[in-house]
């Protein structure tokens, strides 16, 4: 179930399985290199998440999200942020830049699996990598997954 800030929105188990069955990636509004890329990591269909949060955030709407652990909840978020980096041209210039997301987990070993996902989704869009996520300080990097500690 997706709440979005402003427009809440509450959808049944029912529908959300059927918005499920019946859309695919390319029908969300994605660009070709993001397409391919979940393509490579074998993604056919999005989940109910995916397929209910994508549109709304390629749409620069505010989105609260609940979801089982399991359920794609990563690439809900992830693929409309570097969608969103790529179409403002961020990530593709040379130079220090600064940080544009920043994304903060309650693990380190969560922190390092979003940064994976983020170049898994990313890796045809010619962006900088999310960086060595035990450091911190002035990287060269659009993104970046960080716990305390």
């Amino acid at each position: 179930m997706a709440c979005a800030c402003r427009t809440y929105t509450r959808i049944a188990r029912d529908q959300a399985t059927h918005i499920m069955e019946r859309t695919t990636f390319n029908d969300l509004g994605l660009i070709e290199p993001i397409l391919k890329s979940l393509q490579e990591e074998g993604y056919t269909h999005p989940t109910p998440i995916q397929a209910q949060a994508i549109p709304h955030l390629v749409k620069g709407r505010d989105l609260l999200g609940c979801a089982q652990t399991g359920t794609g909840k990563t690439a809900a978020f992830a693929i409309p942020i570097l969608q969103e980096l790529h179409e403002r041209g961020i990530g593709t210039q040379s130079g220090k830049r600064p940080i544009k997301v920043l994304i903060l987990t309650p693990t380190r070993e969560l922190a390092i699996q979003i940064g994976e996902s983020f170049a898994a989704y990313g890796r045809h869009l010619g962006a900088t990598p999310h960086g060595d996520l035990r450091r911190c300080g002035p990287e060269t990097t659009d993104r970046r997954a960080a716990t305390r500690g």
